[in-house]
């Protein structure tokens, strides 16, 4: 009678070999689902690291452009901490506002451009009112 209830006791003690394949299957598909959401947080932290590096660049260039008074109508480019930047300085078209006006500040389009190191490119389109030179 022993040995008829030992091998009852054996036989429940453990997991069959599909209990335990599909534990392994549930496993990896939640190991899976959790890499793949990692390395979609990954991706979007780089590129918000990107975004922010550029906008720093373009923060640094616009506090550095010229003065009122040194304003012409030109193009500059240099690079600062690993990112190319050009500025372009244009005439500003609008119906209302022109260089044949006759008001003392006259408008100028500065487009500022960054690009990193890797190709993402930012522009900032804004405008400059410049003093009209007498005479």
């Amino acid at each position: 009678m022993s040995r008829v209830m030992r091998s009852d006791y054996c036989s429940d003690a453990g997991f069959t070999i599909i209990e335990v394949l599909v534990a392994l299957a549930v496993s990896a598909a939640s190991l899976a689902a959790i890499g793949g959401l990692i390395a979609t947080s990954l991706k979007g932290v780089r590129t918000i690291e990107q975004r922010v590096s550029l906008l720093q660049a373009a923060r640094v260039i616009t506090t550095g452009l010229p003065k009122r008074g040194e304003f012409g109508l030109d193009t500059l480019n240099g690079e600062i901490a690993g990112h190319r930047w050009r500025i372009d300085v244009l005439p500003f078209f609008s119906d209302i506002v022109g260089e044949d006006s006759k008001n003392t500040w006259i408008p100028r389009t500065v487009a500022i451009t960054v690009r990193s190191a890797s190709g993402v490119v930012l522009r900032i389109d804004t405008v400059r009112l410049v003093r009209r030179r007498e005479g």
